[in-house]
């Protein structure tokens, strides 16, 4: 440990603590910010009190703790100790604590001051995990006001000091330099045709024959690490290969961290939980695919998407110093050099993209009732706590004034999300036999099983002691039972309750089928689920749906459900159903019609026809309509759809400006603010067809944006040429744009648009318009794949110029004879 850069900075970063109780710690990758230095302040004295530090995974702490305990030559839960959610090895020798999953908050609000607490250390924050930025904030401010002597330590390896100086205005701060193996980076872009296991499975083969020592490859998700992994064991190649992603158990991630058999090279498959904080020995290679998978949560419809999307310079950085631990290193990027420039410096903090639900009590529980009373690095959005508050209610965790009931006074001490933390408190309040269920359901969601859709199959499997993960389950679910003075029983789940169950946490998604076997649903929030036809799930009538994502612009995928016996129903939950008068137009009949109805949220349990009011408001009962049957029901012109696609790319690129959205679901859902004041007159279906509705989206929009839309994300851009050739925009998508070859002579870079922050893909055509070559780095394509097209493009299209020297030459459209003339 005595080599580690860290020790460079050491001495005056031990002075800045004793001198200062709030120090920033910037230490590049491999410095030993996360192991030595938090062992040597241990050792130092210079705290006076318990050591917390709070790491954002799992893995990481358990195996920080494990680290420095043996190099302390001891056991974990010694002096050095370590909490994760539902796994404890602290005593009370423990000096230096690595905690995580919320633990720290959950200190923090059981005892403001931390008592016998010295120094707390936030480790690898520019992560920005939402416990982070909720920790801090909660202890800045108990430093302000009840302990000025508690030490706060923010440790990045790449965050911009600028943004935690604005809440640490006092700190000290530090900065170490990382290894100084250098770590060569070349750039192998992918095109948008290749497939990525097949391109990255390729790459790592190249490189195990070309190269030197074990590979670390970084994926986007667990389906592409275990499609690369079976390409892998397909080409047979000389190398152990591990996995390691969130879901995998402990056993298999400690085998990935673990150095190779002597004589023996591996390749670690992983997500981005192998960017910070683990050490995964004897890595010399490391690919980087630059993609990675990020939950985005959608406000409208409380259902969180799952995208695939570019890394921010920060985590590329992060992955090629990996490489550079040992000895010097490579880095092969499967992306253009371009590409990395034009991502962000930071990526989108989890405080900005997440479902605030958990926040939000934490908030109310800490007596905070305006955000902005608390220091935050990026303050969360008024418009996610106050959806965050409507979720909380549903759950009877608030009142109607925001304040805590006695179920939510007990949600901190049960040490789990508000969803569940509902459902056992309201299972509890319904008898012990309800309560069981409940457990189990709660540990069966806490630690899922890889691609099994129907949560009672695993109920089984833990039951018949054939799950994987049976241990954890039981210590999980008896932990939960202890808090609530109740003896967990497996053999007594009651497996007819468990949608009932289900459904106390998450009364959002109770979901009825659309059509007999379809694997369609309709959730009570009005969303759309799909359930895949090959699953007998399929061919439930109703189910309480727990986890789903949404992949794409239509419904949203279910990846694990539970049927709901609707008859019980009422019986356990009758809060969730309501009865509700309803006029709406019936396209059928060509008129309004009235009923009477049973429902949950948006899914109709009986409905018993009515006579219309005389004062029935038609133009609300056609947006009724339009939400039921779609944006179909208008006149969606290509013009409507081609505007609204470049406002949502805008909102992706741009999303500073305050763009309207205008997905499907989210104009569906504002029709009364962009539809209805242009249906005047209007009393039929019918006549909605002959709305302009390219119109309202402008009016929508505002002339003030359109100007700057028409100016950042214009229709068409003017080649070099001359020409003018439109740009096609799909939400997800880089912009894109089909040229000739020829047309493009004379530009050295791609060109860019959206204040220069995508850079548009050029479809390079032959002078018959069929496709040459795809690119996003223009600069690169002269330079390398040019000489192939120029050779072969040459025999074909003699009467066309194809110069030795393409950034310098003229652009046109026309022939060499039509040049010269």
């Amino acid at each position: 440990m005595s080599q580690l850069p860290i020790e460079e900075v050491l001495p005056s970063l031990l002075v800045a603590i004793s001198e200062s109780n709030q120090v920033i710690l910037k230490a590049a990758t491999g410095a030993g910010k996360s192991t030595h230095f938090p062992a040597k302040l241990m050792e130092s004295g210079a705290v006076s009190g318990k050591i917390i530090m709070l790491e954002p995974r799992r893995i990481a702490a358990r195996n920080i703790a494990m680290y420095i305990a043996s190099q302390c030559g001891e056991s974990v839960g010694d002096r050095v100790g370590y909490r994760v959610r539902g796994e404890s090895k602290v005593s009370s020798r423990t000096q230096l604590e690595i905690v995580t999953e919320g633990i720290l908050t959950r200190m923090l609000q059981e005892d403001p001051e931390l008592t016998g607490v010295g120094a707390l250390i936030f480790d690898e924050f520019h992560e920005r995990s939402l416990h982070a930025d909720t920790a801090l904030a909660f202890a800045l401010e108990s430093q302000e006001a009840l302990r000025d002597d508690l030490k706060l330590i923010v440790m990045s390896a790449t965050l911009d000091a600028n943004d935690l100086t604005k809440v640490l205005p006092n700190a000290h701060f530090i900065e170490s330099q990382g290894r100084s193996y250098p770590v060569d980076v070349r750039y192998e872009p992918m095109l948008p045709s290749d497939n990525l296991p097949l391109f990255m499975a390729k790459q790592i083969e190249r490189l195990l024959t070309r190269e030197t020592g074990s590979l670390l490859a970084f994926l986007p998700g667990a389906g592409a690490i275990l499609r690369v992994a079976e390409l892998l064991q397909q080409s047979e190649v000389d190398a152990q290969i591990c996995l390691l992603y969130g879901q995998l158990d402990f056993k298999a991630q400690q085998m990935a961290i673990q150095p190779a058999k002597a004589g023996q090279r591996k390749v670690v498959l992983a997500t981005n939980i192998a960017e910070t904080s683990l050490t995964i020995e004897g890595i010399r290679l490391v690919v980087d695919s630059g993609l990675e998978n990020q939950s985005r949560f959608d406000l409208k419809t409380g259902v969180s998407r799952l995208e695939q999307g570019r890394i921010a310079q920060s985590s590329a950085i992060q992955r090629a110093g990996r490489a550079g631990r040992i000895e010097p290193g490579l880095c092969v990027r499967l992306y253009s050099e371009s590409q990395f420039n034009q991502q962000p410096e930071q990526g989108t903090p989890e405080i900005l993209r997440s479902d605030l639900a958990a926040l939000q009590i934490e908030l109310i529980r800490w007596g905070c009732h305006d955000v902005s009373d608390l220091a935050w690095v990026d303050a969360p959005k008024t418009t996610h706590l106050q959806q965050a508050k409507a979720l909380l209610n549903r759950l009877q965790l608030i009142d109607d004034q925001s304040r805590l009931t006695p179920f939510g006074l007990q949600v901190h001490r049960l040490g789990v999300e508000p969803r569940l933390a509902s459902m056992l408190l309201q299972s509890q309040a319904q008898g012990s036999e309800v309560l069981n269920t409940a457990l189990a359901v709660c540990a069966l969601i806490e630690e899922p099983e890889r691609n099994e859709l129907d949560l009672r199959l695993s109920l089984h499997r833990w039951q018949q002691g054939s799950h994987s993960r049976k241990g954890a389950l039981s210590q999980r679910a008896q932990s939960l039972a202890n808090r609530l003075e109740h003896r967990f029983r497996l053999t007594r789940v009651e497996e007819s309750l468990l949608g009932i169950v289900a459904a106390f946490a998450y009364p959002d998604r109770i979901a009825s089928t659309r059509s007999v076997s379809s694997g369609q649903y309709l959730l009570a929030n009005g969303h759309g689920a799909t359930v895949n036809d090959q699953q007998k799930l399929a061919d439930e009538p109703f189910l309480t749906i727990v986890d789903l994502m949404r992949t794409g612009q239509g419904s949203s995928q279910v990846f694990k459900a539970l049927p709901l016996d609707i008859s019980l129903l009422p019986t356990f939950n009758d809060a969730v159903i309501e009865q509700q008068h309803v006029v709406e137009w019936d396209d059928n009949k060509g008129r309004l019609i009235a009923s009477e109805q049973t429902r949950i949220g948006a899914i109709v349990l009986q409905s018993r026809e009515v006579p219309v009011p005389a004062d029935a408001d038609v133009g609300m009962a056609l947006i009724g309509y339009v939400q039921r049957r779609g944006l179909s029901a208008l006149n969606w012109t290509q013009a409507a759809e081609e505007l609204a696609q470049r406002v949502e790319c805008a909102r992706c690129w741009l999303p500073e400006e305050n763009w309207p959205a205008m997905s499907e679901t989210e104009l569906l859902a504002e029709l009364e603010t962009w539809l209805l004041p242009y249906m005047h007159g209007i009393s039929t279906a019918k006549q909605l067809q002959k709305l302009d509705i390219f119109g309202a989206l402008q009016a929508y929009l505002g002339w003030d944006k359109q100007q700057q839309l028409d100016e950042w994300l214009p229709t068409h851009l003017v080649v070099a040429s001359g020409g003018r050739k439109k740009i096609r925009y799909q939400v997800g998508e880089a912009p894109m744009l089909s040229v000739k070859l020829q047309e493009m002579f004379g530009e050295k870079t791609s060109p860019t648009i959206a204040r220069g922050t995508q850079a548009i893909v050029l479809e390079l055509l032959s002078p018959a318009q069929r496709p040459l070559q795809i690119t996003r780095d223009l600069a690169a394509f002269w330079q390398g794949a040019y000489k192939e097209v120029q050779k072969e493009m040459k025999g074909r299209y003699p009467k066309h110029p194809w110069p030795d020297d393409p950034m310098n030459h003229q652009a046109t459209s026309k022939t060499k004879r039509q040049l010269n003339s």
